[in-house]
């Protein structure tokens, strides 16, 4: 019975996809009760494929996850369990390929010396971005003060958390006190105003929201769970554009960061697919030169007429 449920599943999934159908449903997940658990692929009176219950994403995750099952090779099944399983997933790619892509661009360290020159040149360009602020630079200099009002100001700019002291940049000291480190973070986002939990982790690649939850250094996973628990978000990022610790000038050229960004969308290789979370830091866009780059970038994402900027409050937005 079971075998010939899953047949139909493909079946109309296959048809529904065809039809430029995305939010249907396959396969049969190990566990009903799991946090990436999926509903019953049928309708509550056995009739045919439930539409606008999943996403595209969400059968991809659990697929990747090894969630879904496919039957066996026998006389009532004659495709093979792998070769079901990348029918399904290709299926889901070409699909996913026409829906827009959602590009996060997030500035960490501000304000800086940048800062200013990033605020006009995204407010020329009319794009959303993402900051993530050290609460003690805001207080630094009368001018720094004027560049995070600015950032606040700006209907363009959503500001998030950074840690008020950037963990001094000993991160490792940092993190072994989870207590310390997350009072840290309370005392930015009170010292700020900031209206948004969510949270990037200095000196981490660290992600940490719904049922997802991934961890780049051990050092620093047990403040990325207490901060879950007091209600934070902790978002990482899947491109670096690196920065020169001397000079404080971008690494890769544009056409590099470009490339990669246009490869992993392309792949998907994102943690999410059709969301892209670019890194940058506020103290690369100190001088023309570096400013001029940012412009470029900026220009040569927008040539895309699927790609769309966007908050990273928003992330991951699914299909």
């Amino acid at each position: 019975m079971f075998k010939k449920t899953f047949v139909a599943v493909i079946a109309a999934f296959f048809t529904l996809i065809s039809a430029n159908s995305c939010n249907s449903i396959v396969g049969s997940p190990n566990s009903s009760n799991s946090s990436d658990s999926t509903e019953n692929p049928l309708s509550k009176n056995g009739e045919g494929i439930q539409q606008d219950t999943v996403k595209l994403m969400d059968i991809l995750d659990s697929l990747n996850k090894g969630k879904i099952q496919f039957p066996a090779l026998d006389s009532i099944n004659k495709i093979d369990p792998k070769q079901a399983k990348r029918m399904l997933r290709d299926s889901i790619y070409r699909e996913l390929n026409k829906k827009d892509k959602h590009i996060y661009l997030t500035f960490d360290d501000g304000p800086l010396i940048g800062s200013s020159a990033i605020d006009s040149i995204i407010t020329s360009k009319d794009i959303k971005i993402s900051t993530f602020l050290v609460g003690k630079h805001a207080g630094m200099s009368k001018r720094l003060k004027r560049d995070f009002d600015r950032y606040m100001n700006n209907p363009l700019v959503d500001c998030y958390n950074h840690s008020f002291s950037h963990a001094a940049n000993k991160f490792h000291v940092f993190y072994s006190n989870p207590d310390l480190a997350v009072a840290d973070f309370e005392k930015c986002e009170s010292t700020l105003g900031l209206k948004h939990k969510i949270v990037r982790m200095p000196g981490r690649n660290i992600w940490l929201f719904d049922d997802v939850r991934r961890v780049d250094l051990t050092s620093g996973s047990q403040t990325a769970d207490l901060l879950g628990i007091n209600g934070y978000r902790i978002y990482g990022w899947d491109v670096e554009w690196k920065i020169n610790g001397l000079s404080g000038k971008p690494v890769q050229s544009v056409e590099e960061v470009y490339g990669r960004i246009r490869n992993m969308l392309g792949n998907k290789s994102t943690l999410k697919p059709n969301n892209i979370v670019l890194l940058m830091h506020d103290d690369m866009f100190q001088n023309k030169k570096g400013q001029q780059l940012l412009s470029n970038l900026i220009d040569s994402l927008k040539q895309h007429k699927d790609y769309k900027f966007d908050f990273i409050a928003n992330y991951p937005i699914k299909y």
